[in-house]
Formats: C-alpha cells, sequence, structure tokens
C-alpha cells in the first residue's frame, strides 16, 4: 500500500514537467519560454530545445497570436559587434541531434507585440517543420530578463 502511495505521488509530481514538453513526429521539443518583457516593448523572444530522433527536418517558420510577426533569429559577431538576423531557409535540425533556441543564439523573434505577456501567464505557438508538419506548444512567461550579453563580454 505504501509502495502504491508513493508511485501515485511520483507520478501526480512528474506531471507538470511533462505537461510542457512536446512531439511532433521524431522531434522533442522540451520547454518553449519567453522571458517576460517591459510593458511597452513591442518585441520578445521565444526559446527552448528541439530534440531530433529520426532523419533530418528543418524548423521552417512560428506563428502566435501574442505577436502580428515571428522570425525565426540568430545573434552574429559582426566584427565584434552582436547583431540579431533572421535565419534564411529555416534552422536546420540535424538527425540524432539536439538544437537549442536560447538567448544570445537561435531563437524564435516575436514582432509586433500589441501587449506583453506577464510573468506566469502563457500563450500558444504554432511550430511549422519541413517533415514533422504543425504542432502548437504552450510558451511559458518566466521572470527575469536574459542579459544583454554572456558574463565576461
Amino acid at each position: 500500500m505504501k509502495k502504491l502511495a508513493l508511485a501515485a505521488l511520483a507520478g501526480l509530481l512528474s506531471l507538470p514537467a511533462l505537461a510542457h514538453d512536446y512531439s511532433a513526429g521524431a522531434l522533442k521539443i522540451g520547454h518553449p519560454y519567453s522571458r517576460a518583457m517591459p510593458a511597452g516593448s513591442p518585441t520578445a523572444a521565444v526559446f527552448m530545445s528541439i530534440s531530433n530522433s529520426g532523419g533530418a527536418d528543418r524548423l521552417l517558420a512560428a506563428s502566435t497570436p501574442q505577436a502580428a510577426r515571428a522570425e525565426l533569429h540568430q545573434h552574429l559577431n559582426d566584427n565584434g559587434v552582436m547583431r540579431m538576423r533572421e535565419v534564411a531557409g529555416g534552422i536546420a535540425l540535424p538527425a540524432g541531434g539536439t538544437v537549442t533556441l536560447a538567448p544570445g543564439g537561435l531563437h524564435l523573434m516575436l514582432l509586433e507585440v500589441p501587449k506583453q505577456a506577464a510573468s506566469g501567464e502563457r500563450f500558444p505557438l504554432q511550430l511549422q517543420f519541413e517533415k514533422a508538419g504543425k504542432v502548437t506548444v504552450e510558451v511559458k512567461v518566466e521572470s527575469g530578463m536574459a542579459p544583454a550579453h554572456p558574463a565576461g563580454h
């Protein structure tokens, strides 16, 4: 009886973690999140990990009712100046690999955001993959802005 109760409790405790992971074919999308932004900011960014246990695929596009546009972006070092650029042709997802969308690297840029979501809120985001098709994930808004530059730079 005690083992059954512990197993049930362990199952219940794991539900929130499972609820924030998504699948699209061979792709596993982990922890889609955004940082809370100032109320008047017209932009926001979304981050996540995408693991691919199948053949090569590509993230082609994203959309959300949270913004007028969503673009695939990356940070590039342009002669010592960090610049953000749209990724042409989508984000490659190699077979058997994991791609991390994170501050300071690849990310989804939300543009023309009419109203910023507050910390703790969630919003839908539809991802379009070349082979896996469309999947809708829920983006969790977390407190705290990401640093403008990595520590030490």
